[in-house]
């Protein structure tokens, strides 16, 4: 979204592909989970009256469009991609299935994973760990607008403190939100590292990837 109130900025998409496209030319296998709250927010229509479940099968399905749009991004800086959706619609991307999620990553492709979990109630956080754990991933990195974890919001409380190295129980004790409590347990129960960075920083997703000291680091 960018500095937009609504929509997709072609400059930020532009970038993030950018990003990625680089990461994969070093023969990183990557996996894009993403979210559509910069069209529609599933979590917030429910809260002003709208069924919860149409609600978050609206906010899934803005989650395609993004998919749609960053996967074109990534095909004009030539990097291959697959969309692959929970929710299907064929004529735009192809059913989510584990095994052919797996053979995209190994012929060299960038995965895109949209429409969460395919369920409502599920948030797009617990859609990348559970993807994650089927594809077998190394690491789940959530990109954010802030360098890491804080003890409070930072873009709200200039006193917080960043917190460069904790465990999944903490996480979870301290109640965080940098990702929701599902998507935390889960990691933890597979033991799943989670990386979190600034995706606004220029050259960041590269940094993360190669394991530089960036962000926070969550581990068990």
């Amino acid at each position: 979204m960018g500095d937009r109130d609504y929509g997709i900025d072609p400059v930020v998409s532009e970038q993030i592909a950018s990003e990625v496209a680089e990461v994969r030319q070093l023969g990183v296998e990557l996996a894009i989970v993403i979210g559509g709250g910069n069209i529609f927010r599933g979590l917030a229509a429910a809260s002003s009256g709208m069924d919860r479940a149409t609600a978050d099968n609206m906010g899934m399905m803005a989650t395609v469009i993004n998919a749609l749009a960053l996967s074109d991004a990534l095909e004009r800086h030539g990097t291959a991609t697959r969309v692959l959706t929970a929710i299907e619609m064929r004529t735009v991307a192809e059913p989510f299935i584990r095994r052919r999620a797996v053979r995209h990553l190994e012929k060299g492709r960038v995965v895109l994973f949209a429409a969460g979990t395919g369920n409502p109630y599920f948030t797009t956080d617990t859609a990348a760990a559970l993807r994650a754990m089927e594809i077998r991933a190394d690491v789940i990195m959530k990109a954010t607008k802030v360098d890491g974890i804080f003890t409070a919001d930072p873009l709200k409380e200039p006193n917080a403190t960043k917190l460069d190295a904790l465990s999944h129980q903490e996480l979870l004790e301290r109640r965080l939100h940098v990702m929701d409590a599902t998507a935390v347990s889960l990691c933890m129960d597979n033991e799943l590292p989670i990386v979190v960075f600034n995706l606004t920083t220029p050259g960041n997703v590269r940094r993360a990837v190669m394991g530089e000291a960036i962000g926070s680091t969550v581990t068990a």
